[in-house]
């Protein structure tokens, strides 16, 4: 098992998140003004999907409910061989580590990423977001001539379009540099204990905030 895009990104704020995500997620507490963001950045998603015009999506459910990705890397594959010009949460695996692309797009001799999100200005954590896209993508032999962030847009436009093609290359080589490592943290048996501090509120709230904070979670001096 590898390190999926949302392993990645909190793994890289607190390396205890990470380990708490896969080994003690029931101590986690997600407010329902976050919760609620959540939603409509999903919603925001869904209705990005068809900014393009048409295209296919790859979800797929097992009987449980969870995401089958086993059948969506399958898919992805799948069309990308027959041509599609527009794949929505196209899945990557590369030696475990998993993402699925918002909207990946055919162009001439490779493809474009577009991450969507449902934010008023771009964030260096959403170049990071399109960085690790890029690494796992990439590495299973797809060429991405260029990135993109999907913004809402200004007067009266449906989305705006920012081109991070750049900063997202620069990123998938930290990338490289930390997800094995993570990989590790995530894991190993025993609990990861990380000192509290900025990264428990920075660049997001972390979930496990009052566990970690409760006395007898504090990392011992």
């Amino acid at each position: 098992m590898g390190i999926s895009k949302t392993d990645f990104m909190r793994g890289m704020q607190c390396r205890r998140m990470l380990w708490l995500d896969r080994n003690r997620p029931e101590k986690r507490v997600i407010p329902p003004e976050i919760q609620e963001k959540l939603d409509k950045g999903n919603e925001f998603g869904d209705g990005a999907m068809g900014m393009f015009g048409e295209y296919v999506e790859v979800t797929a459910l097992k009987e449980d409910g969870r995401l089958d990705y086993s059948r969506m890397i399958k898919d992805t594959k799948a069309y990308i061989e027959s041509g599609e010009s527009v794949i929505c949460e196209a899945a990557f695996s590369y030696c475990g580590h998993y993402c699925a692309v918002d909207i990946l797009r055919k162009a001439d001799r490779g493809y474009e990423i577009y991450e969507v999100k449902n934010s008023p200005e771009l964030t260096e954590q959403h170049l990071k977001d399109v960085g690790f896209q890029r690494y796992v993508v990439t590495r299973c032999g797809v060429r991405v001539l260029r990135c993109f962030v999907v913004l809402p847009g200004e007067d009266g436009e449906d989305y705006r379009i920012v081109n991070v093609s750049a900063p997202a290359k620069e990123y998938s080589e930290w990338v490289r540099d930390n997800v094995f490592e993570l990989n590790k943290i995530k894991m190993q048996k025993q609990e990861v204990f990380v000192e509290t501090g900025l990264q428990c509120s920075q660049p997001y709230e972390c979930w496990y905030y009052e566990y970690c904070h409760s006395e007898e979670n504090k990392t011992k001096e």
